[in-house]
């Protein structure tokens, strides 16, 4: 019986094992046919080491991201600068790039079930563009002119940002699936923010309207900052923001932050580019681990407990934090306190 179930899993996502047979033996030639040392490395790791080692924890991460409902740049960035010495630029950078496919891939269902709303993308588009560029500009001014000091300060601010995220996602297990909204929004009247979308486990249509506009309007040009500068994306932002504040049912806010957050880390990634921040090698195993790693999750999403995976991912923001934090102290007082 698994035998069968294993085979109909094969046959219904052939594309999901083309692409990792294909990717297995990539790598299989990396280690074996090059000399990974003419490339450098990190200690007792050669780069080719790293890049293996990179799209294994990325397949990892885009698991956990899409079935915890965040983009993968919520738990990449925090954990590179918690636990590795590589240059902050270049893991926000990448950060970046990982929050930008996570969202993609993750979204792609809703997507194609008509869950994304276009007039709600439209109107958060140009202040998270705006806003993420802002944040990567001011990222690469800190590192250009306080130096060493700017590592701390950056993982210092993380980590007491990730604190918040943690409570956050605690105080979100609350969130109504079909909020409703007691007040009219003039402004969401006329720009016609409203829509009906058909919700197959209710087996009937679904209204909304969006509301509180002006508010919102600020706060994607907020939450833009924040993933530009820190390189974290923002799906942890973006969803609470639409349901929460805007009062849009948890699918459709799901697959309009997936689309919204391609479109602001796409503008992002571009002033870190510039100054030669994100290098491809680096960024690719990371990129193509997302990619697999969200089909995984998405197919896994039906039969795990989202509620175990999100403990999870609380229990590694808050983790992530302590370090983040007492890294940066270290490195702005000279200190050295022992920790994990």
């Amino acid at each position: 019986m698994q035998r069968l179930n294993t085979l109909k899993y094969i046959k219904s996502h052939p594309e999901l094992f083309a692409l990792l047979a294909t990717t297995f033996c990539c790598y299989l030639f990396l280690e074996t046919q090059i000399d990974g040392g003419a490339f450098g490395g990190q200690g007792a790791l050669t780069s080719i080491d790293i890049i293996v080692i990179s799209f294994v924890v990325s397949v990892i991460i885009a698991v956990v991201a899409v079935i915890a409902g965040v983009g993968g740049g919520v738990i990449f960035t925090p954990l590179l600068l918690a636990f590795t010495s590589f240059d902050t630029l270049l893991i926000r950078s990448t950060g970046l790039v990982v929050a930008m496919f996570s969202g993609l891939i993750s979204t792609g269902p809703l997507m194609r079930k008509g869950l994304a709303d276009i007039k709600l993308v439209l109107l958060g588009a140009l202040p998270i563009i705006v806003g993420g560029m802002s944040g990567s500009v001011a990222a690469i001014y800190l590192a250009n002119n306080f130096g060493e000091k700017s590592d701390g300060i950056v993982r210092l601010l993380l980590g007491l940002m990730l604190m918040a995220i943690a409570s956050i996602f605690i105080i979100k297990s609350g969130t109504s699936d079909y909020p409703s909204h007691k007040t009219t929004d003039a402004l969401s009247q006329r720009l016609k923010l409203r829509k009906t979308y058909w919700e197959s486990s209710l087996s009937s249509f679904v209204s909304y309207r969006a509301s509180n506009i002006k508010l919102s309007i600020g706060l994607f040009l907020l939450i833009g900052f924040t993933g530009g500068f820190f390189g974290l994306g923002g799906g942890w932002a973006v969803v609470p923001l639409l349901n929460l504040v805007m009062s849009i049912p948890i699918k459709v806010a799901t697959g309009t932050s997936g689309v919204l957050l391609a479109l602001g880390n796409a503008a992002a990634i571009w002033p870190y580019i510039n100054v030669g921040a994100l290098v491809g090698i680096i960024a690719a195993p990371w990129m193509l681990g997302q990619v697999i790693g969200g089909v995984i999750g998405a197919s896994l999403l039906a039969s795990l407990k989202a509620s175990i995976v999100r403990a999870l991912l609380i229990a590694i923001l808050l983790s992530s934090s302590l370090k983040l934090v007492v890294r940066g102290i270290e490195t702005l007082a000279g200190l050295d306190i022992p920790i994990f």
